[in-house]
């Protein structure tokens, strides 16, 4: 990857003009790198497979853009060196990409690496960047070339301290100042990167470890300290998203505490009126406690109820597999007895007499069209059953939601028994000031604006309304997101299921007729 092949003739291929990556230059690239025999009379008969290619090159090619390449999803290996691109872009289909090459480029910025989690070996060299950022997923990152680009801070380059798989790296000529002073800098990356075994080509033995161990070792204890500090915070906020989303999950989040009940305070713009009455704060009080205590049961049952169709559905998955594993090891089986009888039936053809050939040519098609049967009757097999299967798990996870739905709905009923309790409670006390004010008596105790409002009784009244239906709209409104997102998940998830398993299908069924078809091919080719 580091060799000298990048750095010659290059004079010449910039005197090109720049092209665009299309699917003739794909077609030929991947015809040209490895597609032989019957894999090239597949692909020139049925179309090109780009997503069985493992391996693409396209170096000198002038390509100024990358494009056209979302098909590639189980390539590995692809060699975009000495072209005209100035954007790292459109790879995030490629999620099974190992080694990339965009050396000899105009690319003055990294980006676009996020979904690429299993890159092992990446070449940036002799471009135009100047900033090591957004590769924090290329975790597996085992080799990394950097060199001849314009980075000048070596700081910068501690970046790459958290690639703790990263073995080999080469910055060199970048005008970073501290590269002046050979010891400096390389006792300096030594220091920070203790699992590197080569800079620039240069082994990192005992002696120079030592030195660099020596010069920064408490600049290497601040940063292993504050590098302890940064990943014990990160495994706190991933465990607690982790929380969050199991919540979630269960479609009871934030119903474990006190948020429904603030929830409908927030929302009733009428209560403040009405808290200054003698007796309503001890009745939120008591309306809080109730209610924060049926939101914890609510909870509670989420929890219990999301772990049974966790389960469930792990299971249905776990079977699958195993459906599909037997099915295709009868397949297997169909194949190999086919591939046997098939060898030693084409070599029976080419050794007979010219007068038998045809005949011992209908034998071969005759049993070709036997396996294919055999091979569709085994997926037929499973089809079907995977059908049953799948109704036999719509109805169980069906069972379950409706069987949640309905315990969380008479749940939310006790919620708004509760606040009609309330209701009337405060309705009391309201009637009892409106008779107190009505009689010229204890007006001195209540605010300017509660007294003018306790003035009219039908206000009154009406204040008392809205509150309480502001209450019980928030009280619905969940009650109405936890059943509505509970059947759309159900529905999202059986649909998913039921779209995989037809594409597993269709593909199955014309990986048979493909394979088929070229067999009958290879027949008729025969002399």
């Amino acid at each position: 990857m580091f060799g000298s092949k990048e750095s010659s003739n290059i004079s010449g291929y910039h005197d090109k003009t720049p092209i665009y990556i299309e699917d003739e230059i794909l077609q030929e690239a991947v015809l040209e790198q490895g597609l032989k025999d019957q894999a090239e009379y597949i692909a020139k008969s049925e179309g090109i497979l780009f997503g069985e290619a493992r391996r693409l090159s396209l170096e000198y090619s002038n390509i100024q853009k990358i494009d056209h390449l979302w098909e590639f999803s189980a390539l590995t290996k692809l060699n975009l060196n000495n072209n005209f691109i100035k954007k790292i872009e459109s790879l995030d289909h490629l999620v099974n990409l190992t080694w990339l090459n965009l050396s000899f480029n105009n690319i003055k910025k990294i980006e676009g690496l996020n979904n690429l989690q299993k890159m092992e070996v990446l070449n940036l060299s002799n471009n135009r960047i100047s900033l090591l950022e957004n590769m924090d997923n290329l975790v597996e990152l085992t080799v990394l070339s950097i060199a001849n680009n314009k980075i000048t801070q070596l700081n910068n380059v501690v970046y790459l301290c958290k690639f703790k798989k990263l073995f080999t790296l080469n910055i060199d000529g970048n005008p970073i100042p501290e590269e002046n002073n050979e010891e400096k800098y390389t006792l300096f990356l030594a220091a920070y990167f203790q699992q590197l075994k080569f800079l620039n080509k240069i082994f990192l033995n005992e002696d120079i470890r030592n030195r660099a161990s020596a010069k920064y070792n408490l600049d290497i204890e601040e940063m292993n300290q504050g590098e302890h500090q940064a990943q014990q915070a990160a495994k706190e906020k991933q465990q607690k998203e982790a929380i969050l989303q199991m919540h979630e999950d269960a479609f009871v989040e934030q119903l474990n505490g006190d948020y429904l009940y603030s929830n409908i305070i927030q929302n009733d713009t009428e209560l403040s009126k009405l808290c200054c009455l003698p007796g309503v704060d001890e009745l939120l009080e008591a309306f809080e406690t109730h209610l924060v205590e049926l939101c914890n049961q609510l909870f509670e049952v989420g929890l219990v109820e999301h772990k049974r169709r966790d389960i469930e559905v792990k299971l249905f998955f776990s079977r699958h597999r195993t459906d599909v594993s037997d099915s295709q090891a009868r397949a297997s089986k169909v194949l190999a007895d086919f591939q046997l009888q098939h060898k030693q039936r084409i070599k029976d053809l080419q050794e007979a007499p010219d007068d038998e050939k045809e005949s011992k040519k209908d034998i071969c098609r005759q049993e070709i069209n036997v396996m294919c049967f055999n091979l569709m009757a085994v997926e037929f097999q499973l089809y079907s059953y995977m059908e049953e299967t799948i109704k036999k798990f719509d109805n169980n996870i069906t069972e379950m939601t409706g069987s949640f739905s309905e315990t969380a709905q008479g749940i939310f009923v006790h919620c708004r028994e509760l606040e009609d309790s309330h209701h009337q409670q405060v309705t009391k006390i309201a009637v009892t000031t409106l008779e107190v004010v009505a009689k010229g008596e204890g007006e001195d105790d209540l605010p300017d604006d509660v007294r003018m409002l306790f003035l009219d009784k039908n206000t009154v009244m009406d204040t008392l309304a809205a509150s309480h239906d502001n209450h019980l709209q928030t009280i619905n409104d969940r009650e109405t997101q936890m059943v509505t997102r509970a059947e759309a998940w159900k529905v999202a998830l059986i649909k998913e299921i039921e779209d995989t398993e037809l594409k597993r299908n269709r593909m199955r069924i014309a990986d048979i007729h493909r394979y088929a078809d070229c067999l009958r091919e290879q027949l008729k080719e025969l002399k």
